[in-house]
């Protein structure tokens, strides 16, 4: 199958690229190249791409693929808040402008990279893909924008998909250390301590990279009817953990670190349990791999292997910061578009 796939460049993107050529497909990136730089350790082997900012992909772009693979997005809850006009013309708007593109184009199949943040506050109770949806920031708002908009031009030709990830976790060459695991494990390696500043009780759904990179490749062979214009919640139950949790599995993945709940931030509003029945049912065979225990010694161990240094960590791998050097040393203007010819590739 010819695949494109949207941020590949990306941290997700970077893992699922040699997934996808495993399962034998021929993949072809799109990106902007806003995070090709973010690396930890040698870069991965990029497949051949159309280098080009998603608000400006056209017909030609998508000409001769079988399915759109779309994870490129603004995904960091506090870069949302700062610049919510921006995240919801990426997310959003240009999300639902390739769909149609791609429809136009004759792709068959749209997969779409949604999150379970869009269940927002949901209690304790495991909550399905039927649950109700309460988005509570401008980015999973502009997910829920992007599933409503783009199942309404589903039809007989165009089958879109909408996988709900749960919050990601594990090693990339194109790293992020501003998801919960990654950055507790790394704030462990760097300082000895665990440090959350919350209470801790949130829940949080988990799932590593690469377990996300097979549902997608798993969406992409499964009947038509099927996925046909449906939602899926990407993980496993196992690793619905509180912070809490979180935290001590970072703490014994790093030797001789501990564990400070702080407090100080008061408690998160966003605390959810995810059922992932639906995915396991829908495509045959597909089983998360990975625990969040596993994942914390992963990244620990790449995190020495590679040399991550607190400067590395705070700026390349926050997604944030990396954007703000971006703007104030002129490479970005304020809208998150490249100034210079060829300033986003690596």
């Amino acid at each position: 199958m010819r695949v494109l796939l949207t941020g590949h460049q990306g941290y997700l993107g970077s893992v699922m690229v040699p997934a996808l050529r495993a399962a034998g497909h021929d993949v072809v990136g799109l990106d902007s190249g806003l995070f090709a730089d973010c690396l930890l350790g040698p870069a991965p082997a990029d497949p051949p791409s159309v280098d080009v900012d998603l608000r400006d992909v056209t017909e030609a772009h998508l000409a001769g693929f079988d399915a759109v693979i779309h994870l490129a997005a603004l995904s960091n809850d506090p870069l949302g808040s700062l610049a919510p006009d921006v995240t919801y013309a990426i997310n959003h708007h240009a999300s639902v402008r390739l769909a149609n593109i791609a429809k136009d184009a004759g792709v068959k199949r749209f997969l779409y990279a949604s999150t379970c943040s869009v269940y927002g506050s949901a209690g304790e109770d495991l909550v399905t893909e039927s649950a109700p949806l309460r988005p509570l920031t401008p980015y999973a708002e502009s997910k829920v924008r992007v599933e409503d908009d783009v199942a309404g031009i589903a039809d007989s030709g165009f089958s879109p998909v909408f996988l709900r990830n749960a919050t990601a976790f594990g090693f990339s060459p194109r790293l992020r250390a501003d998801i919960v695991l990654n950055n507790l494990v790394g704030v462990a390696t760097l300082t000895g301590t665990v440090r959350v500043l919350s209470d801790g009780t949130p829940w949080r759904p988990l799932v590593h990279a690469r377990d996300i990179a097979a549902a997608f490749c798993a969406a992409l062979v499964a009947p038509t009817g099927a996925i046909h214009c449906r939602a899926y919640n990407v993980g496993i139950e196992a690793n619905n953990v509180t912070v809490a949790q979180i935290a001590d599995a970072a703490a014994a993945a790093v030797p001789g670190s501990t564990v400070a709940l702080t407090g100080e931030t008061g408690p998160d509003p966003r605390s959810y349990r995810v059922d992932f029945s639906a995915i396991r049912t829908a495509f045959e065979g597909y089983a998360p791999q990975w625990t969040v225990a596993d994942g914390a010694v992963e990244l620990y161990e790449n995190y020495v292997r590679w040399g991550l240094t607190d400067e590395l960590f705070t700026t390349r791998f926050t997604r944030l910061a990396h954007l703000q050097g971006l703007r104030g040393s002129g490479v970005l203007d304020e809208s998150l578009r490249f100034l210079r010819i060829g300033a986003g590739h690596a």
